[in-house]
């Protein structure tokens, strides 16, 4: 699924009314029509009290429009205009007068205006700012949202939470709108999806309003949802007719005294997502471990019994996995670093493989073409360097890419794949995968697509959504709480079962509002 910028859904938004021949106000209906029937079909006429808070912009008409069909229904409605702006969008004016047509009152709200009486048995309907915020709320506005906020009821808002910028952190964490819900028009919006905002809205939903299906298909965007129907496009069937050989070899080079057990995970990880081999690179004290712990996977030891010394394994593998455990003795970095500079071997890097190459930059040019780096937020700083806010951060990482020619693996909740100028989206997983080793097995798992034929940037991507469903599907037995990494590895056969597994009915049709 695309997830479009501001810009290219104003520029939707006016294509749609040349190419169709209506009216912005129409398409405002149409938007309208959408919410109230998506609160109609939950609410069912029941008399709970809804609140609805408008700006003076398009999103206020939004709202507007929203009430008077709430109003024609009988629901128990209550329009409070946020009058921040002595301008108002043709389009708030004119359902601003339907409205008054059928003997509905606003309430206009100033600075000065006390905070309406809200129970917690209520409803709001945050209607009040939309994308294209560009300052931050003054201060009175600020304080309302905070009272918002505050009211113990439950928040709807319309398209995005009021107070969030749509290309850039909050200003001030306490004025934006804590949403329980979205709405949001025709496409997600990234902010959904990013640590600073995406804790604004708890959950989203996508009403589509018709706009101009030419131009949602045929536009580039610079970042893409992965859900299933993605996922289930990328997978690459097995052949009948193949063997071990067909499915290549991954190589795990890690560990060190004590951290046997991250190798041990990436290799498990490996076997599971369906490469046809693995050997483990390892410190001498860990072969014992790694024989009993994994015995379809071959162990090569390193001379010395606690590290990494010397990297020299005898093999031809498909693809290298590197970094897990490995520590960053001076040793072992000059056994990474003597490596690199021979090896032409596509590489997944994860832990601190990747700390050793944010010590020491010059090896980043050493790398090959494409290669797969997995950093959590404080090794994706180390390789980038600090951000003022999410935004920035993929700026940057985009231009990392762009400079080094690698995937670059943000994790996080929803884990971002960027690769050069573009940047694919997450859906799956769960906060129960925060959990230690989590990591490793993500390396397993997108070293062993790529040996199996995935071209980097897909087994990147696969990798992520598969190493996600996993999480989902152990946490269903497990729960969140006592989700561990061999407990995702043992339910990575059954994501690759869930991609055939039909769509299940979408929270339009089961989920209501408490």
């Amino acid at each position: 699924m695309k997830i479009f910028s501001a810009r290219q859904i104003y520029k939707a938004d006016t294509l749609t009314l040349k190419r169709q021949q209506i009216t912005s106000d129409a398409l405002m209906e149409r938007a309208a029509l959408q919410l109230f029937n998506w609160i109609d079909q939950r609410l069912s006429g029941a008399q709970t009290k809804i609140h609805l808070f408008c700006g003076t912009g398009n999103n206020g008409g939004d709202g507007m429009a929203l009430a008077r069909h709430l109003k024609d229904h009988g629901y128990d409605s209550e329009v409070h205009v946020v009058n921040y702006s002595d301008k108002r969008s043709s389009d708030f004016l004119i359902n601003l007068d339907r409205l008054k047509a059928r003997k509905v009152w606003p309430n206009f709200i100033n600075a000065s205006s006390p905070f309406p009486d809200v129970s917690a048995e209520d409803i709001i309907v945050d209607a009040i700012f939309g994308i294209g915020l560009n300052r931050p709320p003054d201060a009175w506005l600020a304080s309302l949202i905070v009272k918002i906020n505050s009211s113990g009821a439950f928040i709807l808002s319309v398209d995005v939470p009021s107070g969030l910028y749509s290309d850039k952190g909050p200003d001030d964490a306490g004025a934006a709108i804590h949403a329980d819900y979205v709405l949001t028009f025709q496409a997600p919006k990234l902010i959904f999806f990013l640590p600073e905002t995406g804790v604004y809205a708890e959950e989203w939903e996508v009403l589509d309003i018709g706009l101009d299906p030419e131009y949602l298909r045929d536009t580039e965007t610079r970042y893409i949802l992965i859900e299933k129907r993605e996922a289930l496009e990328a997978y690459i069937p097995r052949s009948k007719y193949s063997h071990k050989g067909t499915y290549g070899h991954v190589l795990v080079i890690g560990g060190s005294y004590g951290k046997i057990g991250a190798v041990i995970l990436s290799s498990r990880a490996a076997l599971h997502t369906g490469c046809g081999l693995v050997t483990a690179f390892i410190p001498s004290c860990g072969y014992g471990p790694m024989q009993a712990a994994l015995p379809e996977a071959m162990v090569i030891t390193d001379r010395d019994e606690r590290m990494i010394s010397e990297i020299k394994v005898g093999i031809d593998p498909t693809v290298i996995a590197i970094g897990m455990g490995i520590g960053q003795g001076a040793k072992t970095l000059k056994a990474f670093s003597d490596y690199l500079e021979t090896c032409k071997k596509p590489l997944v890097i994860d832990a601190d493989g990747l700390n050793m190459l944010a010590g020491r930059k010059s090896l980043l040019k050493m790398l090959p073409s494409q290669t797969v780096l997995t950093p959590h937020p404080k090794e994706l700083e180390r390789l980038i360097g600090p951000w003022k806010d999410d935004f920035e951060k993929l700026e940057k990482t985009r231009k990392f890419s762009n400079k080094y020619d690698c995937i670059v693996v943000v994790k996080g909740a929803h884990t971002i794949t960027i690769y050069k100028d573009k940047g694919y989206v997450n859906s799956t997983g769960n906060p129960g995968m925060a959990t230690a080793g989590s990591g490793d097995v993500l390396t397993g798992m997108i070293a062993a697509l790529r040996a199996e034929g995935y071209a980097p940037l897909q087994a990147a991507i696969f990798g992520v959504y598969l190493h996600g469903r996993a999480g989902d599907l152990a946490a269903e037995t497990t729960g969140q709480h006592a989700l561990t990494a061999s407990s995702i590895v043992a339910a990575i056969g059954s994501a690759f079962k869930d991609l055939y597994v039909p769509l299940t009915p979408g929270r339009e049709e089961t989920e209501g509002i408490d």
